[in-house]
């Protein structure tokens, strides 16, 4: 039986990822200490409420062992749009955690290909992080990430330290007109075509739009992957 995880969180940062996104760290209001008491899966999703909204869907873009709880946030939804505006000792409520997320631990031994378009990468930055701190269960680790435009792309500054772990990261932009980029363009499922082939056993995890991730999907299973071993976070 799941226990429902209600608590109230407290800011204690706002980081601006781009015009549109903001990073927000949290911790609950009732901890002694400086580290999170929460316990969920990477990946999994958090149900938070401000005010009288509605409660609003948002990945936790942090390992379960972080000692912060961050959220990646962009704007749209009435609630998205105040939320991203909560500044350090503001609170919100946390209604409940929801989703499978990704059970990594089951997966040890094998490779993850991580494949994400937009704010997609939360859930997948929240596994990144579980893997990294104990590389030595995986094998490659692989992050395709996909944006319209090279603004769009979140957790630029933390490109080094993935790379320093092991972390093949490659990207693709699906609008280049008007932007100064050398790398590739299209979907970002086309990225699996230079990935795939030299893995061997490989897993993948997928996080983005519903059609984003049923379009991976199929070319996943078009490219042999058995339907089991295509994770989504919910």
């Amino acid at each position: 039986m799941t226990v429902k995880q209600s608590r109230t969180l407290v800011v204690r940062r706002n980081t601006t990822q781009n015009s549109e996104t903001h990073t927000l760290a949290m911790l609950p209001a009732d901890i002694k200490g400086a580290r999170h008491d929460l316990t969920f899966v990477p990946g999994q999703i958090a149900m938070l409420q401000l005010g009288d909204h509605e409660p609003a869907y948002f990945a936790f873009a942090s390992a379960p062992a972080d000692a912060e709880l961050e959220f990646l946030i962009k704007r749209g939804s009435n609630a998205a749009n105040d939320i991203i505006k909560l500044k350090a000792g503001d609170t919100l409520e946390l209604v409940d955690v929801v989703g499978s997320g990704f059970p990594l631990d089951k997966y040890q031994g094998r490779d993850l290909v991580m494949v994400a378009m937009g704010t997609g990468i939360a859930p997948l930055r929240s596994a990144l992080r579980h893997a990294l701190a104990t590389p030595e269960r995986f094998g490659q680790i692989f992050m395709l990430y996909g944006a319209r435009t090279p603004a769009a792309f979140c957790y630029t500054a933390e490109a080094d330290e993935w790379h320093a772990g092991g972390i093949e990261l490659r990207q693709v932009i699906s609008q280049p007109d008007g932007y100064e980029w050398s790398g590739s363009t299209g979907y970002v499922q086309s990225l699996l075509d230079n990935v795939l082939p030299s893995l061997s056993a490989p897993v993948a995890l997928v996080a983005g739009s519903s059609e984003m991730i049923d379009h991976t999907r199929d070319r996943l299973c078009e490219m042999g992957f058995a339907a089991e071993d295509v994770l989504t976070n919910y």
